[in-house]
């Protein structure tokens, strides 16, 4: 079963997108729970950055939805916005995602932990040239299981 196209509450049309003060560390969040099982080419749209925003960083976390031999195959970018061109992988090119216990990162507990890399370590920070939703591209459905909470942090300052 997939879920299609879904939308978090943070990246909902109306939700204010935080601008501040240049130079302020800003962070965008979102959180989803996905109750069906996900599927190739399924989209779950996070949260929003303002127009200007530099992306300095961020990462992908939830809980270990993929409980069988792994097979669930994401990636973290963002979306067009009516000047940059979307970039579905901006922020990784995840390949296969393994919630198992990591004794780098999540000592004694299963689940995801994934920080940005993508054009952040290519080319440095990212501005976006217009308010932008950020999100995560299902390329491969889990082995099993296929349901939890994932959430997507997205580090930035204004100019």
């Amino acid at each position: 079963m997939a879920i299609g196209t879904v939308t978090a509450t943070r990246a909902a049309a109306g939700f204010p997108v935080a601008a501040g003060q240049a130079g302020d560390l800003k962070v965008a969040f979102g959180t989803y729970n996905i109750a069906a099982a996900v599927a190739q080419n399924d989209v779950i749209r996070f949260c929003k950055t303002p127009k200007g925003a530099i992306v300095i960083g961020g990462w992908v976390q939830g809980e270990d939805i993929d409980t069988g031999t792994e097979a669930l195959d994401f990636d973290a970018g963002y979306e067009t916005n009516g000047v940059d061109t979307a970039d579905t992988d901006a922020w990784g090119n995840f390949g296969v995602v393994t919630g198992d216990v990591s004794v780098h990162l999540q000592t004694g507990v299963a689940g995801i932990y994934l920080p940005f890399a993508g054009v952040l370590t290519t080319g440095g920070p990212k501005t976006l040239l217009a308010e932008t939703t950020h999100s995560i591209l299902f390329n491969a459905a889990a082995n099993a299981g296929g349901t939890g909470r994932l959430s997507m942090y997205v580090l930035y300052v204004m100019p």
